[in-house]
């Protein structure tokens, strides 16, 4: 029986290479799996970690590509042996954290093309073919920050909103060709994301006032906290979405934060959401109370894994 082919982006670290072992391991062993890494000096820790775990032999290659590079992407879709990838994994991604004003323009155009653009030419690359063979499946890591703003992660939501848009309108698209789309949505997550973000190093602060560096640092103490608390291994959402015989668009690491996702459609104004998050992370921090929120509308105590993002 063919085994069914994955192509995964973003597989250094985290959830990419930890996605990578779990379908190279299967105990079916009916899967292939080409995990992809922008530098591949960086393969390492992932051969490393499949020795570990047992790959078989044959169940796990490694490819060359640049999310970045269109012509990378497509010098990796060239070198899958198989002639055709049956499930994408978009998954490379970047962070950004910081108050908006010390973002330098390179920081910021770099976050939108790995996130959305990258994400855009990974698809343009795979779904032609997906699309030509009437079969195919796509998952795309998506985040809570895609489906609700989080303070001093600005360039990051719009990044993961956009992605949300994106995702959605193929999602409407495309199953006439047998092509499914599904969004990963993810809470905090046990990788190295906090290690890997960029943004906010050394004299960086310096640009911002006084009252949003004392913010800034009541935030990261919430996110260490949250990170430390509530961090999860999402790797079973994936094979679930993979396997699903009707694939959702969206699946959920975690549903701790869907209370603050539905209040913010509870009341359109924002007025509600806002005032809940701001207490949710800054605590004894004042934030103005909404004053014409939904009636009737969610309790505005937000949930343990607020404000952090995958």
């Amino acid at each position: 029986m063919d085994r069914t082919v994955v192509l995964i982006t973003g597989c250094s670290s985290g959830i990419g290479l930890h996605l990578a072992l779990r379908l190279a391991s299967d105990p079916s062993r009916s899967f292939k799996v080409y995990a992809t890494l922008r530098d591949l000096r960086a393969q390492g820790p992932l051969w490393e970690a499949a020795r570990s775990r047992g790959c078989p032999p044959g169940s796990l290659e490694t490819l060359q590509l640049d999310v970045r590079d269109a012509d990378s992407v497509a010098a990796a879709r060239a070198r899958v042996t198989e002639g055709r990838v049956d499930v994408l994994v978009c998954n490379a991604g970047r962070g950004l954290l910081g108050p908006l004003e010390v973002h330098t323009a390179g920081a910021v155009g770099s976050v939108l093309d790995v996130n959305v653009a990258g994400t855009v030419r990974t698809l343009q690359a795979f779904l032609p073919d997906m699309k030509r063979r009437r079969s195919g499946r796509v998952l795309v890591t998506g985040s809570m920050g895609g489906l609700m703003g989080l303070p001093f992660n600005a360039v990051y939501c719009a990044s993961k909103f956009a992605i949300e848009g994106l995702c959605e309108s193929l999602a409407v698209l495309l199953p006439p060709f047998g092509v499914h789309v599904s969004l990963i949505e993810c809470g905090p997550v046990r990788t190295a994301f906090l290690e890997k973000l960029e943004g906010v190093a050394g004299g960086v602060l310096d640009g911002a006032d006084a009252e949003t560096r004392h913010l800034f640092s009541r935030y990261q103490r919430h996110l260490e906290r949250i990170f430390r608390e509530a961090a999860q291994d999402p790797e079973e959402v994936f094979l679930a979405a993979l396997r699903a015989p009707r694939p959702a668009l969206r699946y959920f690491s975690t549903e701790s934060f869907l209370p603050l996702a539905h209040l913010r459609l509870a009341d359109p104004s924002g007025c509600s959401y806002v005032a809940a998050m701001h207490r949710a992370v800054f605590a004894d921090e004042p934030a103005e109370e909404p004053t014409d929120a939904a009636p009737g509308g969610p309790a505005l105590r937000a949930p343990p894994a607020a404000a952090a993002p995958q």
